[in-house]
């Protein structure tokens, strides 16, 4: 699951909209490297994200794609949590993971897109 929102002007930098979302959500907000998909800024370095969570279940990160827009993604940021119930990236998968995926999307979807669309209409409204 997965978003773009515009955002004002006054909020069109990470540590902006941190300081926004600390005050105006009642969710925990953090700034991190983003390790759940590892991306580089124009340094070369890793690059840096919000994540505001709900539960060690569900969360969202954003990042700017651009001045004024984020893209906003469901993540589960528990990292043994994510290893276990995180969508898989790899290549080949046996028949096992296939499986257990199948199952696992079926029960988790429901309360992953409740928890995504709390935490998107948060950042909406913070960024408003």
């Amino acid at each position: 699951m997965e978003n773009l929102i515009e955002v004002k002007n006054d909020y069109n930098t990470l540590d902006k909209l941190h300081n926004r979302l600390k005050k105006e959500a009642n969710y925990d907000c953090s700034k991190t490297y983003d390790s759940w998909e590892v991306r580089t800024d124009a340094n070369g370095h890793m690059a840096q994200c919000l994540v505001l969570k709900k539960s060690g279940m569900h969360a969202v990160k954003a990042y700017f794609i651009n001045d004024n827009t984020i893209k906003i993604n469901y993540i589960i940021p528990n990292k043994v949590l994510h290893a276990y119930f995180g969508k898989s990236v790899k290549a080949r998968r046996n028949i096992l993971e296939i499986a257990t995926g199948a199952i696992k999307e079926a029960v988790l979807a429901g309360s992953q897109k409740k928890a995504f669309e709390e935490l998107e209409n948060t950042i909406k409204r913070a960024t408003a």
